[in-house]
């Protein structure tokens, strides 16, 4: 069903869930190889289909890794925003729960920690950190004018740019405890947030 109540038609539920099914092969080969070992034909053949298939469907190896890569970061993500909904009637309180939660979800991640661990070169690091930077710029941005409406779409941008750039930082190259962090960045930005909600 689509969110209009619609049932999805058969070819495009079919083919999300082929797509699906391919950026998971990609999820157990990165968990268990690393992405610099795993080929297009590895990835077919862990999902059940062709190669052809494959690339039918990403066109590229790099469309393929991007869209692995998007979905990780949507899956970060998701955590962060049910964190600020749940937390929004003290922004302080939305930002350092969002913010501890996303290096805590991080650090288990299967990607960054290949990323961490500097098996990969830089192809994922440029991946991470400018496709996360993107996606999550966008998604927290529209969630600060929706939980927050009185703050401009230029201030919730700034933030939302600016606590990317920082987490994605912190997630790649941790210095202490994801609540330690998350302490240390509210205090920095507390008094921004305070004045882009005062009445």
């Amino acid at each position: 069903m689509t969110s209009t109540g619609r049932p999805v038609p058969y070819p495009e539920a079919a083919r999300t869930l082929l797509r699906d099914t391919i950026v998971a092969a990609v999820d157990e080969l990165v968990r268990s190889r690393g992405w610099s070992a795993t080929t297009m034909s590895d990835v077919a053949a862990a999902a059940g289909v062709s190669r052809q298939t494959v690339y039918n469907e990403f066109g590229s190896r790099r469309s393929l890794v991007e869209a692995y890569v998007r979905r990780e970061i949507e899956a970060l993500i998701e955590g962060v925003e049910d964190a600020v909904r749940a937390s929004h009637e003290d922004a302080r309180n939305a930002l350092h729960a969002a913010f501890g939660l996303f290096l805590k979800l991080a650090s288990d991640e299967p990607l960054v920690q290949v990323i961490v661990a500097d098996a990969e070169g830089g192809e994922l690091v440029r991946l991470l950190t400018g496709l996360g930077r993107q996606v999550a710029t966008d998604r927290i941005g529209r969630l600060i004018v929706e939980v927050w409406p009185q703050v401009s779409v230029a201030d919730a941008e700034l933030v939302a740019e600016s606590m990317a750039r920082l987490a994605i930082s912190h997630a790649l190259l941790p210095t202490s405890d994801p609540q330690d962090t998350a302490t240390a960045v509210t205090r920095l930005v507390g008094p921004f947030i305070d004045e882009i909600l005062a009445p």
